[in-house]
């Protein structure tokens, strides 16, 4: 006979599991037909909060009826959710003047909301009834539900996506939610009968929390919540553009849910005590990036974000109220975790030009740790004396801020490397001393982030070198201007997305990865005699607007650009003058490339480049056998499509081949390695796929090239092309970058 706290731990998991494997399996539902724009997700993710708000906000409201009413209607509404099975997107189609932004959240409201909704509620409310069932501590399940995340949100890009298709997905889930269903029942036949006195028993003699506690839950919440989402921006944006890389910050973020939650409470004080010296290590990487040593600075990165997560969420833990009050407290968990979702998700790209949300958040989980007794004795004698406290604490934020600025370089005549060195080994022995006093503590990271490229990056924001969208942040620099007139430079985190020698007679020159030996840059330049002068050319991604001196005098071309940050910096002749010397009226089209290529002429383009691959990740929708169908429906029939492949940690070969080889294309493979003249040109190696239903015109595209530029590119056996119900990376990923 299975306990019921066991019956109560598996079905807390199922549902927990099942809540995490849905996020992921609707996203690519909806990949293609709503594009890969970041607008999409940020609508994506307010509907999955808004509807766990108002899961938990039921959950909360439902406690006010006796326990076995309260499982009736729980169940009821299972029952009639589950008339959206099996789960997916709704076939509606958008009128004309509906505002897209509001379309994606009816669909996807529409479509999952009930199931999510009723899902959703299922954790705090089942920590309700084995409550009243057993009545012991609920809280650990909380645990235990976490885990269950954790397992659904590994299991979806593991297993379930490389293994099934869209279809197969779904049908999975329902079948889950009808266990789930199930186990829910057989928890509920657990609860006691209902009595008159039943309602009065579940709410105990503890006082309500005051609004001083509710509004310090909120903190606690929102900081972890935050510093995870700002974690994964500035991981992926500034360290390394590594493909499923987002699911480490998001796993570690529900372990430390876990842990702090957990029974044992070794693991969570361990974290509370190590939290203040974590964060000195989060404080000297915060504004570094990841150039020289980004595996290193990755896991420093990760560390802290799970262990400072775990300190606040133990802290949490700490001042949970009694049972009775036990939904009000996860209603407000989950508002506190959308507050922190909507700052960085939607907040700080609009008020900030670079990735200030981390150091700030890094600064707020220190105010809000716990003050303690130092870890290190010597903190502890320096402090123990009451009177010091107040004059101590105010010398040594001055000393701080000065020494801050010396080791910024903004004092004149000590901005050399070795006050700079002496100025950060002097922060962190402030910083050591300060240990245990959470406001000093605050001080003095704040202080190292600005002695280590804090004033740095500062100085950049409102020298207007940064540019901030929804899709990243980009920066514009002069490079290499001591040894000549040097080059512009434009960089996304640590990918270079651009270069321009500033050379007079060098400005126009493709450079970098459309190197006029490269794939794309032999296609241009034998366009005339391919496809005549009037020859119809269309790229997709626009970058710093190299491609656009490839023009000839009778072609017509038009770009793609998904984000109209990138679009500005292209026009804008103080950043690159490629468009404004060589196409200033060129027609750009902004929105998502499969989109707004699928609305274009049938046959109005003769030569399709897409090289929308931004940083080391994918749009993967652009890869798939119905994004080749778009491709061949704008080109004409002899028309070639480039595609850019070139990834430091994906090896996309079999996925064009693939794709190419079930549609019956014809394909060739042009990887371009530059020699060390070619290097100091700027030209830097790159891999680029030619495709085309005339074979013939492959055959001339390579013969104007030489025919020992281009390689024949086969299938890869056992490979299964990408469509839109079934992709994945893992097969593709590059074992060594």
């Amino acid at each position: 006979m299975i306990g019921t706290r066991t019956r109560f731990v598996v079905t807390i998991c199922a549902g927990s599991f099942l809540l995490f494997l849905v996020q992921p399996m609707i996203a690519r539902m909806a990949l293609p037909r709503l594009g890969g724009a970041p607008s999409v997700w940020n609508s994506a993710m307010l509907v999955y909060q808004a509807l766990l708000l108002a899961g938990y906000a039921y959950a909360h409201l439902l406690g006010r009826v006796p326990a076995r009413r309260q499982a009736l209607i729980h169940l009821g509404l299972f029952l009639i959710s589950a008339i959206f099975l099996p789960i997916g997107l709704m076939g509606w189609q958008p009128s004309a003047d509906i505002e897209p932004a509001l379309w994606v959240l009816w669909l996807l409201g529409a479509s999952i909301g009930p199931l999510f909704f009723v899902v959703a509620a299922q954790a705090p409310l089942l920590q309700r009834w084995y409550a009243l069932s057993e009545g012991r501590d609920p809280y650990p399940l909380y645990a235990a539900s976490n885990l269950g995340s954790f397992a659904g949100l590994i299991a979806y890009p593991l297993l379930v996506e490389p293994l099934l298709a869209l279809k197969a997905q779904s049908i999975l889930w329902s079948l889950g939610y009808g266990a789930l269903f199930f186990l829910v029942y057989m928890s509920a036949r657990r609860l006691p009968a209902d009595s008159p006195g039943e309602v009065a028993v579940e709410a105990s003699d503890a006082p309500p929390p005051g609004t001083r506690r509710m509004l310090h839950w909120l903190a606690l919440s929102a900081v972890p919540s935050g510093l995870m989402l700002a974690t994964s921006l500035y991981l992926t944006t500034d360290i390394v553009a590594m493909p499923l890389l987002w699911i480490v910050p998001l796993g570690l973020y529900l372990l430390s849910f876990s842990l702090a939650f957990a029974a044992g409470r070794g693991g969570a004080d361990f974290c509370v005590s190590i939290a203040p010296l974590i964060l000195l290590i989060g404080a000297c990487i915060a504004f570094t990036g990841g150039v020289h040593f980004p595996v290193f600075i990755a896991l420093g990165i990760v560390a802290v974000l799970f262990v400072a997560s775990t300190a606040l969420h133990a802290r949490l833990y700490e001042l949970r109220p009694a049972p009775a009050h036990l939904t009000r407290f996860y209603l407000l968990m989950s508002v506190g975790g959308m507050l922190g979702g909507l700052f960085c998700a939607l907040i700080a790209p609009l008020i900030f030009d670079w990735t200030y949300e981390y150091p700030i958040l890094l600064a707020a989980a220190a105010l809000l740790l716990p003050d303690r007794e130092a870890a290190l004795r010597l903190p502890r004698l320096i402090w123990e004396n009451p009177q010091r406290r107040v004059w101590l604490a105010t010398i040594i934020l001055l000393i701080g801020l000065i020494l801050s600025l010396v080791g910024g370089g903004l004092v004149p005549g000590l901005d050399t490397q070795i006050f700079k060195t002496i100025s950060f080994v002097t922060i962190i022995g402030l910083s050591i001393v300060a240990l245990g006093h959470r406001w000093l503590t605050a001080g003095m990271l704040v202080y190292l982030m600005l002695c280590l490229s804090g004033w740095e990056k500062l100085s950049q924001s409102a020298s207007g070198m940064l540019t901030r969208s929804y899709f990243g942040v980009y920066g514009v620099a002069n490079r290499d201007a001591d040894r000549g007139a040097g080059e512009r430079i434009l960089f996304h985190g640590t990918t270079l997305h651009g270069i321009q020698n500033r050379a007079k007679d060098r400005e126009l020159d493709p450079t970098s990865y459309y190197a006029p030996a490269s794939g794309v840059g032999l296609a241009m330049r034998n366009a005339p005699a391919l496809f005549g002068p009037r020859a119809r050319i269309d790229v997709v991604g626009l970058g710093a607007g190299t491609l656009a001196c490839y023009i000839r005098p009778g072609q017509t071309w038009h770009f793609y650009e998904i984000d109209p940050a990138m679009v500005a910096i292209a026009r804008d002749p103080a950043d690159f003058t490629f468009l404004s010397r060589c196409q200033p009226r060129a027609n750009i089209i902004i929105g998502d490339a499969r989109m707004t290529l699928a609305r274009q002429p049938v046959g109005g383009a003769d030569l399709l480049v897409i090289d929308a691959f931004s940083s080391d990740s994918i749009p993967m929708h652009l890869l798939t056998r119905e994004a080749l169908d778009i491709y061949g429906r704008r080109l004409a029939r002899n028309g070639v499509l480039l595609i850019h492949i070139s990834n430091r940690y994906l090896d996309l070969r079999p996925v064009v081949a693939g794709d190419a080889a079930a549609a019956g294309w014809h394909v060739r493979l042009r990887h371009y390695l530059p020699d060390k003249r070619d290097a100091d040109r700027n030209y830097a190696a790159s891999i680029w796929v030619a495709l085309s239903r005339d074979p013939a015109q492959l055959d001339r595209l390579v013969a104007l090239s030489g025919r020992e530029q281009w390689q024949y590119l086969k299938p890869r056996p056992g490979f299964s092309a990408w469509t839109d119900d079934h992709a994945s990376i893992l097969p593709v990923l590059k074992i060594r970058p």
